[in-house]
């Protein structure tokens, strides 16, 4: 598994780096055969050390986790922690995910936009009618993916949305976490 390992604003010593390559490859070892890729990220937000780790596995699912604690190996800890929960809770799902599927995730390059505030003096009017302005521009991949798996995606990711493309018909889908707990899945293919 390739490891990379950094700090914003932190130098991450070699003792920290080993460590985190022994543990958290110990951890996601145990749930993925063949994990592909780690990116963890310490950071400092006052007082508190954060830890970010995004692991990408072979079948094209991605695995994200977050700990903050005082102690920068605390922060580590609760992190990698979070990430053997989120793996075990999924395992089964994972290994039938892998089981059934012949090729790893396909995905498709998207246009992701981030728009100003609604703030109306921030809106452009044109012919027609009131346009946001654009404050950014980025390139995103939208995965092709079961029902199914686009939940257990959105689950290990902590994400609250995902926009994927429906392995079953090809259209664009979005599965969401609700206020009231359940999960939403909009289907534009299936309006009467």
């Amino acid at each position: 598994m390739r490891y990379q390992i950094s700090g914003k604003q932190i130098d991450v010593g070699d003792a920290l780096s080993t460590h985190v390559k022994t543990e958290l490859g110990a951890t996601v070892e145990k749930y993925s055969q063949r994990p592909t890729d780690a990116t963890v990220i310490f950071s400092r937000n006052a007082h508190e050390f954060i830890c970010d780790a995004v692991v990408h596995l072979s079948t094209g699912l991605t695995a994200q986790a977050k700990g903050a604690a005082t102690d920068i190996y605390a922060a580590f800890e609760q992190c990698r922690e979070r990430m053997d929960k989120q793996l075990r809770r999924y395992k089964r799902r994972l290994k039938d995910h892998y089981k059934d599927r012949a090729q790893p995730v396909e995905f498709e390059q998207a246009g992701m936009y981030v728009l100003a505030a609604g703030e109306d003096d921030e809106w452009e009017t044109q012919d027609n009618g009131l346009q946001p302005m654009i404050i950014a521009e980025m390139e995103t991949r939208v995965p092709t993916l079961s029902v199914g798996e686009a939940v257990m995606q959105m689950e290990l990711a902590g994400s609250p949305l995902l926009v994927f493309r429906n392995e079953k018909h090809g259209g664009v889908n979005v599965v969401h976490r609700r206020e009231d707990g359940n999960v939403g899945w909009i289907d534009p293919r299936n309006l009467g």
